[in-house]
């Protein structure tokens, strides 16, 4: 059984900082890339809006970030940790939404949640 487990989210003044994580129901991410899929990643909804790719990571380490982010947002993992984890800077409004951790797509540095197998609860981050 998978779960994944997202942190670090609340409230933030608009060109602040935050860093969300998320945890590993007691395996590693290798080993989540490796059994599940390639690509581990986070996503986002805005509210009243559809879910919608940030950035994700595959096993050899690639990043992708979505062009609304990108320069923002980094994505790293702590394997020793089993621990993923988004830091997010210069935060504006519109980055008001819940972001959710995922994991288990096959296809390299996609930002499509159809392509996404396990999902975390989600962690609220709002920017006034």
């Amino acid at each position: 059984h998978v779960q994944l487990v997202e942190s670090g989210g609340g409230s933030v003044q608009a060109g602040g900082s935050v860093k969300l994580s998320c945890a590993a129901s007691g395996r590693t991410w290798t080993w989540y890339s490796d059994t599940y899929g390639h690509c581990i990643g986070w996503f986002r909804q805005p509210p009243e809006s559809e879910r919608e790719g940030v950035a994700v990571i595959d096993k050899d380490g690639q990043t992708t970030y979505a062009e609304a982010v990108k320069g923002r947002v980094t994505i790293s993992q702590d394997n020793a940790r089993y621990t993923l984890y988004l830091q997010m800077t210069n935060l504006r409004p519109d980055d008001t939404a819940m972001y959710y951790c995922a994991a288990g797509s096959w296809v390299a540095g996609s930002l499509d949640e159809h392509d996404y197998v396990h999902w975390g609860q989600g962690t609220q981050v709002t920017v006034s």
